[in-house]
C-alpha cells in the first residue's frame, strides 16, 4: 500500500461517527451478555494458546531486519507493528498432556522452516524483550521516529501498513508517543516506539464464562511473580540514553523496560484522560468485564465489517477490545458459536529465549489458575494494591524485587517461600488436568531454576554488560557484545534447549 493510498485509509477511518461508533458497541456488549448467560461462551474444559513475537536481524551483523511482505507470509506468520516485526499464534489446545505437547512441537514445528526460509536471506528470526541494534547505517532513533506526512495524515516509515496503527498518530486521542524511562529521552509522531518491544501472551479459556472474574482475580494476584521471573529488557539502544555517565545508566536501569514503553508510548502524557495500559481492576461479574471494555475509550473508531465469523455480531466490542491495553485482560470471541469462549490473556511476559521458556510460563500461568481456584488458595484475599505494588517491583527488580503473598500462615515476603507455593500449585493444577507428577515438573523446571539460581534472562543480559563496562568497555559496545551473545547463545538452544543452559 502506498503512502497516498494508506493516508486515504486513514483519514475514511478517522470519519467515523464517535457516538454512532459506540452506541452500536453498547448495543452489541448487551446481546454479548445474554450469550455469555446462555452458556453459549462457556468450554467443556480449559483450553490454552500461546502468541509468540519475534523481531528480526541481519544474520551476518546482528543488526536490526526490516522482513519483505512476501517472506513474512510465506513463512506462515502475521503482520506486526514494525517492519522488522513477525508473529505467530498456536492453534487453541485442551490443558493436557498431550495439548501442551502439542502447543510446544507446534511453534518447533512452524519455527524451523521459518528460520531455514529467513536464513537464506540472511535474516534470523529473535525471540527477546527488546532490541537494541539498529538496522545496518541507522540509529535507533531514526528508525522509530521517520514518518511523512501525506495529505495531511502522519505515516510512519518503518511501521506496517495496518490502518488502525497509522490512525493512532492522527486522531485527537493524546497518547504520548514518548518513552518514559530512566536516562531516556524520545519524542516522536507515531506509535512506532512501541515496536521496540516483543512479547509472549499466554491465554486460558475458562470453562464457565461466569467464573472469569474468579480467574481474572487471581491472574492479577500471580502477575507480579510471573513478571519477576520473565524479565528480559534491562537496555534500551545505546543512542536512545542521555548524554550521562555509564555508571549511572546501570545503576538506574529497570528489569524490564518493556512495561515503561508501552505505557508511556500509549498513555496520554498529560494524564488527562485514564491510563489504557495499565494494571487492571479486579472484576465483581463477567458482565462487569464487558462493561469495562466497551467504557473504554475508543482511540480508533473505524468502520467494521461484518463478515461470516460468530463473533461478527460484536464486531464494535472487538474492536474497542483491541485497544484495550491491560496487562491482564478478559476476551470474548469464536470464529463459530461451538468456538466461541471466554478467556484470560496474560500480556506482561516479554519474549523468552527458548520455546522451551516459553511453554513454561504457559504450563505454569494455566497450572496455576487451576489449581489456586480448585484450593480456593487465601492469596485471592491479597489486596488488589498490593497486587498492583507487587507487578511493579516486578518491573524494575525482577526476582530481585519486594514481593508480598499470602499462605495459610499469613502474608510473607520471602522469595523462596512464594515460589514454593507457585511451582508447588502449578504442578497441582497440572495434575489436575492429568499430567504426571514428571510431566508437571518438565515444565516448571526451567522457571524453578532461575529462582534456585537467582537468574532471569534480564539479569543474565545485565550481568553481561555490567562485566564489560568495569573492564572499560564503553557502555554501547557492551550493549552490543550482550546482543550478540544473546543471539549466538539462543540460536543453539530456541528450538529444544532451556534459558538456564546458557549459565553452565
Amino acid at each position: 500500500m502506498s503512502a497516498s493510498e494508506l493516508a486515504a485509509a486513514v483519514k475514511k477511518s478517522l470519519a467515523v461517527d464517535d457516538e454512532e461508533f459506540q452506541a452500536q458497541a453498547v448495543e452489541e456488549a448487551e446481546r454479548l451478555k445474554a450469550e455469555v448467560r446462555d452458556g453459549t461462551f462457556d468450554n467443556s474444559e480449559t483450553i490454552v494458546g500461546l502468541e509468540l513475537e519475534l523481531y528480526a536481524v541481519d544474520d551476518r551483523t546482528d543488526a536490526l531486519q526490516r522482513v519483505p511482505r512476501p517472506l513474512l507470509e510465506r513463512i506462515g506468520f502475521e503482520k506486526e507493528l514494525g517492519l522488522h516485526n513477525a508473529e505467530m499464534q498456536t492453534s487453541p489446545q485442551p490443558l493436557n498432556s498431550y495439548g501442551l505437547a502439542a502447543q510446544e512441537q507446534e511453534l518447533q514445528a512452524n519455527l524451523v522452516p521459518a528460520q531455514e526460509r529467513t536464513r537464506a536471506d540472511d535474516i534470523r528470526l529473535v525471540s527477546d524483550g527488546m532490541w537494541t541494534v539498529p538496522p545496518n547505517g541507522e540509529t535507533a532513533h531514526s528508525y522509530l521516529c521517520d514518518s511523512v506526512e501525506a495529505d495531511g495524515i502522519r505515516i510512519a516509515t518503518n511501521m506496517s501498513d495496518s490502518v488502525r496503527y497509522h490512525a493512532m498518530a492522527n486522531t485527537d486521542y493524546p497518547s504520548g508517543l514518548r518513552l518514559d524511562a530512566p536516562n531516556v529521552t524520545l519524542e516522536a509522531d507515531t506509535v512506532m516506539p512501541e515496536s521496540l518491544i516483543t512479547s509472549i501472551q499466554p491465554h486460558v479459556q475458562v470453562p464457565h464464562a461466569p467464573d472469569l472474574p474468579e480467574y481474572f482475580r487471581y491472574a492479577l494476584r500471580i502477575a507480579g511473580p510471573l513478571l519477576a521471573l520473565g524479565v528480559n529488557s534491562p537496555f534500551f539502544p545505546p543512542d536512545l540514553y542521555d548524554d550521562v555517565p555509564d555508571a549511572t545508566i546501570l545503576d538506574d536501569a529497570w528489569m524490564e523496560h518493556r512495561v515503561s514503553v508501552f505505557e508511556s508510548v500509549l498513555n496520554a502524557a498529560d494524564g488527562s484522560i485514564p491510563d489504557k495500559v495499565c494494571f487492571p481492576p479486579d472484576f465483581e461479574t463477567v458482565e462487569d468485564a464487558i462493561d469495562a471494555i466497551v467504557a473504554d475509550e475508543t482511540i480508533v473508531p473505524m468502520e467494521v465489517a461484518r463478515g461470516e465469523r460468530f463473533d461478527d455480531q460484536f464486531a464494535h466490542v472487538r474492536h474497542k477490545h483491541g485497544s484495550y491495553w491491560r496487562w491482564v485482560r478478559p476476551v470474548f470471541d469464536g470464529a463459530t458459536r461451538s468456538q466461541a469462549n471466554a478467556r484470560i490473556e496474560f500480556r506482561p511476559l516479554p519474549g523468552q529465549p527458548t520455546i522451551r521458556d516459553a511453554i513454561a510460563f504457559q504450563a505454569v500461568f494455566a497450572g496455576l489458575l487451576e489449581s489456586l481456584i480448585r484450593r480456593e488458595h487465601p492469596v485471592r484475599t491479597l489486596d488488589w494494591e498490593h497486587a498492583e505494588q507487587n507487578f511493579y517491583n516486578a518491573m524494575r527488580d525482577g526476582l530481585e524485587a519486594e514481593l508480598v503473598w499470602i499462605t495459610g500462615a499469613g502474608e510473607t515476603a520471602d522469595l523462596d517461600e512464594i515460589y514454593g507455593e507457585l511451582f508447588e500449585h502449578a504442578r497441582d493444577g497440572l495434575e489436575l488436568q492429568g499430567l504426571s507428577a514428571e510431566q508437571a515438573r518438565r515444565y516448571i523446571r526451567p522457571l524453578r531454576e532461575r529462582v534456585d539460581r537467582r537468574m532471569t534472562p534480564a539479569r543474565w543480559k545485565y550481568g553481561y554488560v555490567r562485566r564489560r563496562v568495569q573492564e572499560g568497555v564503553p557502555l554501547p559496545e557492551a550493549i552490543w557484545g550482550m546482543q550478540a551473545q544473546y543471539i549466538r547463545k539462543q540460536e543453539e538452544t530456541l528450538i529444544e534447549g532451556e534459558f538456564t543452559e546458557w549459565l553452565s
